[in-house]
């Protein structure tokens, strides 16, 4: 996790930083084998040099990029969730709780849909 000390470290709001850290703390812990890197100033997961999963922190949410394929796979499970979402990324606003069901459904989706791929983005 020492590789986002950084970026958690410019997340002024102390609740929007612990969240966060809490979020990205899960998704280390629970996928232990992916990769934690920072990628256009964003923390993220990849595995096998393929982009799994990223997060950015905003003033009023934490945004979720599963790339545009985990969005298709899992919109109606992002609206039944509560989340705003565009076709790259949901927003957990920093008041509602975090789905770590669906997140987990998510990783495990790009992990083993990319499981063959050799490019860091879906072709």
């Amino acid at each position: 996790m020492e590789v986002f000390a950084d970026f958690l470290a410019g997340i002024d709001n102390l609740t929007h930083r612990e969240r966060t850290e809490e979020v990205l703390t899960w998704a280390a812990d629970t996928f232990p084998l992916l990769a934690p890197k920072i990628g256009w100033n964003q923390p993220m997961f990849t595995d096998h040099d393929t982009y799994i999963i990223g997060f950015s922190a905003a003033k009023q949410h934490l945004a979720v990029a599963p790339e545009r394929a985990g969005m298709i796979r899992f919109t109606d499970d992002i609206e039944k969730a509560g989340y705003d979402h565009t076709g790259l990324l949901l927003r957990i606003r920093w008041e509602k709780p975090v789905d770590y069901g669906l997140l987990k459904r998510m990783i495990e989706f790009n992990i083993t849909d990319k499981a063959d791929c050799t490019t860091f983005w879906r072709k």
